[in-house]
């Protein structure tokens, strides 16, 4: 085994002492754990759609607690542990250090099973909180806050011990280890102790957002920079204008999320910043795109036989299609229109599975061989995964977006 050397400290890691695979292991079948649970819930949901409900009268069966349940095994469940072994393998690796500790990522990995779990229950119990994808009751919060804090450390402390220029894969990390706890804080703590009313809708629509800008998009693109290069053998089309996306979002996303609560008693002044700033967006996520399909201008059949690239474009895809939807959807005079539609359901989920979701599942493809140290069973069974998310997906979000347009008309 080939071994790397960390000039700072003139040390030498293998690879095994760099990256805990198995930990990567157990992040990927908790991920795939809770997908399931995810889709299983999202099923029972949407037998209402049908006027169909097999377990009327249940109380801990009604659709509402499902819906929660739903949303967040997706989010907390799948995306957050597909995202943390995606960084056990990233982060040594292009820091060459190991995180600072392999029994805290093993705590944090057993912690964050059990507060996903307990959220589950808690909801289910009745006890969530009227917050949207801030449900996690009262006595989960303080939890969850320290493991975001411990998550910061682990994988913060290897990225703050290096010297000189990073690239810009680090500057997401690291900004997203210090997004997240402050995001979960304004979202779960401020609005349920400290403010309420007008007020606590204005931080949560802050939070609904910013939980998908500051923390899943950080890490998302973050890990886009890293794996892309490696899978097409190039480097990114332009480190410069990686830093003009990585700027862009840090300074426009946070104030987006009040375009959730357009035309309510929020200031005006509020909600014209939340339209100006998420039409800002769309231009930093165009740059975005250009520098990534620059980076494979003339090798376009990459996309074609590469089947995690694949994965990862469609996603960038989707990512652009939805800041574009959103750019437009946010003006006063469209909202008139889609407001409280299901045009919002297809918006939501085009960019939680058509993005993230895509991307997780590329990373998986990519990585599993070599964690398990074997192909995969059936190439077969991949192409048939993807088309049918992706054509699943395309179907699903187009129809609720067509759809409301209807209701609005």
């Amino acid at each position: 085994m080939a071994t790397l050397t960390i000039p700072k400290t003139q040390s030498v890691y293998t690879h095994e002492e760099l990256v805990d695979e198995k930990i990567i292991k157990w992040f990927f079948a908790a991920a795939l754990t809770f997908l399931t649970a995810s889709m299983l819930a999202g099923l029972l949901v949407s037998l209402q759609l049908i006027r169909h409900n097999p377990f009327a009268g249940i109380e801990l069966f009604s659709p509402g607690r499902w819906r929660m349940v739903h949303t967040n095994a997706v989010a907390y469940g799948f995306l957050a542990n597909g995202f943390l072994g995606c960084l056990h393998w990233a982060i040594p690796r292009l820091t060459l250090q190991p995180v600072l500790d392999r029994r805290l990522s093993w705590f944090i990995f057993v912690a964050w099973q059990a507060v996903v779990g307990a959220t589950a229950v808690g909801i289910l119990l009745g006890e969530a909180q009227g917050l949207e994808w801030g449900e996690t009751p009262i006595w989960v919060d303080p939890v969850a806050q320290l493991g975001l804090i411990l998550v910061a450390l682990n994988f913060g402390t290897p990225i703050a011990r290096m010297k000189g220029p990073m690239y810009v894969t680090l500057w997401y990390f690291m900004a997203a280890f210090i997004w997240t706890p402050l995001t979960y804080a304004m979202g779960n703590f401020i609005p349920e102790y400290f403010v309420s009313g007008t007020s606590a809708g204005a931080i949560g629509g802050l939070f609904i957002h910013d939980l998908v800008g500051l923390f899943v998009t950080p890490l998302g693109w973050g890990l886009m920079y890293y794996f892309v290069p490696i899978l097409i053998k190039k480097p990114i089309w332009s480190h410069g204008l990686s830093l003009v996306g990585f700027w862009g979002l840090a300074f426009f996303y946070p104030l987006q999320g009040i375009h959730h609560f357009l035309y309510t008693p929020i200031p005006m002044f509020l909600q014209y910043g939340a339209v100006v700033s998420t039409i800002a967006v769309e231009l930093v996520v165009t740059t975005v795109i250009i520098n990534f399909f620059g980076s494979i201008w003339g090798n376009w059949s990459i996309v074609r036989t590469n089947l995690p690239v694949r994965y990862f474009y469609t996603g960038m895809v989707f990512y652009f299609l939805t800041c574009l939807q959103c750019s437009f959807q946010v003006t006063l005079t469209f909202q008139k229109i889609i407001h409280f539609s299901d045009w919002v359901v297809g918006h939501a989920h085009m960019v939680m599975f058509g993005v993230f979701s895509m991307w997780i599942m590329g990373m998986m493809i990519y990585l599993f061989p070599r964690l398990l140290k074997r192909e995969w069973a059936s190439q077969s069974l991949l192409e048939w995964h993807f088309w049918l998310s992706t054509v699943g997906l395309a179907v699903m979000a187009g129809d609720l977006i067509l759809l409301g347009l209807f209701q609005g008309w």
